[in-house]
């Protein structure tokens, strides 16, 4: 007679556990394992977009065929002024005096807002005596700044630069200085302990730390930054977009208006899009890496 023997598994061994638990088979832990990231998908991510878009021209259309109204013109009428504005050389000329005027009104105000920020959230003292500076330029509206600096300096570049910084600077500092005061202690303590450099330090600990911060001031400067340089153009310069949009005022052409407007809009949304988030994709790499 053939005898048979049973051959048993030995139970898989139980994982550690701290004192006082019961331990856990290792074959009874669940493995959880991550779902693979969706593609995404460029049609999805631009209906929603399309179907503003499409409601504001449809709602307009509707709005200006009920008033029947010169001063409301309609879709057709203002498609056709913003394609003759674009064809004009002067276009251009306008879009790429404005754009220097912001782009040197924000560097100052981007360069004054890093020091005083970072100082600001380091040093108490420095705090209180900024705080107040930074309390009246919030509050002050963009339209005082824009008609002090053309009684100030003229029509010069001076005039449009410093009107950009006043009212960009102020929402700059304060965002500079909440990422500051956010910061991790410990790294400030590795710093003081390795003894870094003013300049390492800010290359290599403020800054990418404050990039989320820097990028938030940057897109809220900018945008009072385009609302200040047209109130300035209109009120005390020769040239750019803000002077434009006046002249269309003088002649009562809302079409020539909403063209310039539009096209300032354009070109804002480029910056936004195309600029600053691909900025931000671009240094923010690391923190993708770093928390894989």
């Amino acid at each position: 007679m053939t005898r048979h023997t049973a051959v048993r598994a030995d139970p898989a061994p139980a994982t550690p556990s701290p004192a006082g638990t019961p331990s856990v088979p290792a074959a009874s832990v669940p493995v959880r394992r991550g779902r693979p990231a969706r593609a995404r998908n460029p049609v999805r991510a631009a209906l929603p977009v399309a179907a503003f878009f499409a409601v504001l021209v449809g709602g307009w259309q509707a709005v200006a065929a009920r008033s029947d109204n010169v001063l409301v013109p309609d879709v057709p009428a203002v498609w056709t002024a913003l394609s003759d504005t674009v064809t004009q050389p002067l276009f251009y000329d306008s879009l790429g005096a404005t754009l220097l005027r912001v782009g040197l009104g924000f560097a100052l105000a981007f360069v004054t807002a890093v020091v005083v920020g970072i100082a600001m959230g380091r040093v108490e003292f420095v705090r209180r005596f900024f705080e107040p500076a930074v309390l009246i330029g919030l509050t002050v509206p963009g339209l005082v700044w824009a008609l002090l600096c053309v009684i100030w300096f003229g029509v010069s570049l001076t005039n449009p630069v410093v009107a950009v910084a006043l009212s960009a600077a102020p929402a700059l500092t304060l965002s500079i200085y909440q990422g500051t005061r956010a910061l991790d202690s410990e790294l400030h303590e590795m710093a003081y302990v390795y003894r870094f450099s003013l300049v390492t330090k800010l290359r290599f600990l403020w800054l990418p730390s404050l990039l989320p911060a820097l990028l938030s001031g940057a897109r809220l400067g900018l945008s009072l930054s385009w609302k200040v340089i047209v109130l300035v153009e209109m009120f005390g310069m020769s040239s750019g977009v803000g002077y434009e949009l006046n002249n269309q005022f003088a002649a009562q052409n809302v079409a020539g208006v909403l063209s310039w407007t539009l096209l300032f809009a354009l070109v804002m949304a480029v910056l936004e899009y195309g600029v600053l988030q691909g900025l931000e994709r671009r240094l923010g790499r690391w923190r993708k890496a770093a928390s894989i």
